[in-house]
């Protein structure tokens, strides 16, 4: 399956669905608040485990306890696609679990 770029309707569109989510640049952007920094470390290296199960990979930034990421899709020049969306659906899934807010 070829992945394309998504338009600005459909980015507007699937942002809707996922609150705290943003288009930062080029990029869609999440940063989390955790309790503690073996949280945010925790939840780093899950969301390390779906991006392996994905191959699909994302900037992970860990802060004391603060978890950022940003992603778009490299082969397609940068742009943001339904591969990026996945996998930011899939970390709001499991941030949750990790107190994360």
């Amino acid at each position: 399956m070829a992945v394309e770029p998504l338009s600005q309707k459909e980015i507007e569109e699937r942002l809707a669905e996922l609150p705290g989510w943003s288009v930062d640049g080029d990029r869609l952007a999440r940063s989390y608040r955790l309790g503690s920094h073996f949280a945010a470390t925790a939840m780093v290296v899950h969301i390390a485990q779906v991006q392996e199960e994905l191959n699909h990979h994302s900037d992970l930034t860990l802060g004391y306890n603060t978890v950022s990421l940003t992603v778009n899709t490299h082969s397609v020049g940068g742009a943001v696609t339904e591969l990026d969306f996945a996998l930011a659906r899939r970390v709001e899934d499991l941030a949750p679990g990790h107190g994360a807010h």
